[in-house]
């Protein structure tokens, strides 16, 4: 094929002839690979929560509106508010979220900034350290508090006789709890959220910073007024993640309440009941009562679902600035 330079030329084979606004074939075949391959990555996520996320979510709901007959019914609300051990379990997770959230916001953060505000090679290694107490989740991590709260083979025995702590009843009374399980959530979870805090700040662009700093603004000023406004959507979303984990707190007091000999008899954890999850599992599993386990469930869905959308709707997290 003669060129209009007068050289000749070699067309593709499929390749039609390129005119102004045309797309090759093969270009064409390459962009639809691309978009079939997009698919089925999301398409193993999208089954994955229809199958794990919605139908349980669906059916809970069903459950929660009917009776053992599949009769229509808001009795398993009214009964489940009735239950003793439901609204106390409700006002200990809110003081768990009060505490947790607080320190998440402040701590997490602070520690974010500090972080992008080192030396490259420094910050590596500090990311690397807030990282790994995520490794201890779950049964783990109660297993290790376990041995920090007990006196006389906790690493930190002398903090803790000096507290006045000296058996192990001492250390998790009640009124201790909801300051231990948030102790518990942020050494396990902070890092990770420190991780991502500071791939959020970097994502501000430098010529932001540079101009923040020949104005006269100091690291401080720098930290206040520029990068945490540009984080903020990131914050929000932290904390929605956070309050939904912490609003389904089941693992460490069941594994606390368990693991400890006699401690169900302390009137602590009297059937173990802590949190509202707890409440539902031994109405579930301890009482078959699986329609007033969903009501309890589907409750705390709700709280969740609005919690959730005021912090979308008050924060402005999908506006596009």
């Amino acid at each position: 094929m003669r060129m209009s330079d007068g050289s000749v030329g070699h067309r593709v084979a499929g390749d039609s002839p390129s005119r102004e606004g045309h797309i090759p074939r093969r270009a064409r075949g390459t962009a639809g690979i691309s978009r079939r391959s997009g698919y089925l990555f999301v398409g193993g996520y999208v089954a994955a929560l229809v199958l794990l996320g919605i139908v349980p979510a669906v059916y809970a709901v069903h459950l929660a509106f009917t009776t053992f007959g599949g009769s229509l019914t808001t009795h398993n609300f009214t009964q489940a508010l009735n239950n003793p051990f439901v609204v106390p379990a409700f006002e200990h997770v809110a003081e768990l979220l009060g505490i947790w959230l607080v320190s998440m916001v402040v701590l997490v953060v602070t520690l974010a900034l500090v972080v992008h505000g080192l030396a490259p090679r420094v910050n590596v290694v500090f990311r690397f350290l807030y990282y790994v107490p995520g490794a201890f989740a779950g049964a783990a991590s109660v297993i290790v508090w376990l041995l920090v709260l007990t006196p006389g083979t906790s690493p930190f025995d002398v903090v803790l006789q000096w507290l006045g702590y000296h058996k192990f009843s001492d250390s998790v009374t009640p009124s201790h709890l909801p300051f231990i399980f948030a102790v518990m959530a942020f050494w396990t979870g902070a890092g990770g959220w420190i991780v991502v805090m500071y791939g959020a700040l970097n994502n501000i662009p430098l010529e932001l910073l540079e101009a923040a700093k020949l104005d006269g603004a100091g690291a401080f000023q720098t930290a206040v007024k520029v990068k945490l406004p540009l984080i903020r959507r990131w914050v929000v979303y932290m904390l929605i993640l956070c309050f939904a984990a912490g609003s389904q707190l089941f693992v460490e007091p069941q594994v606390l309440a368990e693991a400890t000999p006699g401690y169900n008899n302390t009137g602590i954890y009297p059937g173990n009941v802590w949190s509202p999850l707890q409440v539902a599992y031994q109405q579930a599993f301890g009482l078959n009562n699986f329609n007033e386990a969903a009501a309890i469930s589907v409750a705390l869905l709700a709280v969740g679902l609005v919690v959730a959308v005021l912090a979308v709707w008050r924060g402005k997290l999908f506006e596009i600035d």
